[in-house]
């Protein structure tokens, strides 16, 4: 088997492995929780924390119908771009090992959550309430691209409040990473740091290895 042939096994391994997780998790979620119920998991630092958002990344909304639209379609043409390009270095043989996971969890991550866009408001109805049922006879809750993103993960690691000596925000409620996140927003945050992290060390050890070269001269 070539090195092409495994490395884009490797990719379909990695891209369905995010996608099947992500999507199972996010099912369950949504056909067995109302948005704002919670279960502990850990204590009360680590919980899952049912919650819709409009689209970006750990919670943070992007509304409205055009907004939302646009949104949809820029994860469309994201994804496509991530994974073209990356065939591209497969293709070329430039594609090193740590550059093919990082970009397959990015790719992954951003088609997780794509799906849920896309056919979610298809698929399910509100969850406002009550639990939502899988292809209801009264149809979803909104149309194709404008579904909404499920959100889950929740790590409230430390609750405290802020000294009332401080400006501003003394004596508010602090809780220190208060993200809500899903299976897929965390393949792509883990991509995009591996990605970075392996192209300082390979920065770094080209620098060292061109200082090596002119020393020897």
């Amino acid at each position: 088997m070539t090195t092409q042939k495994k490395q884009y096994i490797t990719i379909a391994l990695i891209v369905g492995l995010v996608i099947v997780i992500d999507q199972v998790i996010k099912i369950l979620v949504k056909t067995n929780m109302q948005i704002g119920e919670s279960i502990p998991l850990i204590g009360n630092w680590c919980q899952l924390l049912f919650v819709e958002n409009e689209g970006m990344a750990f919670g943070m909304a992007f509304g409205g119908f055009v907004g939302k639209l646009l949104l949809s379609l820029f994860r469309i043409v994201a994804a496509t771009a991530v994974m073209w390009y990356l065939l591209v270095l497969v293709r070329k043989k430039q594609c090193a090992t740590g550059v093919l996971i990082s970009l397959s969890l990015i790719f992954a991550g951003a088609i997780g959550n794509l799906i849920d866009c896309a056919f979610y408001g298809l698929i399910f109805n509100e969850s406002y309430y009550h639990v939502a049922t899988m292809f209801p006879p009264e149809g979803g809750y909104a149309p194709f691209l404008h579904g909404r993103v499920v959100d889950m993960f929740y790590f409230p690691l430390i609750h405290t409040t802020i000294p009332s000596w401080m400006p501003i925000w003394g004596g508010q409620p602090f809780t220190f990473f208060n993200a809500i996140f899903n299976f897929a927003d965390a393949a792509i945050t883990v991509g995009v740091f591996w990605l970075l992290i392996y192209s300082l060390l390979f920065h770094k050890n080209n620098s060292e290895s061109a200082d090596d070269e002119k020393n020897q001269k």
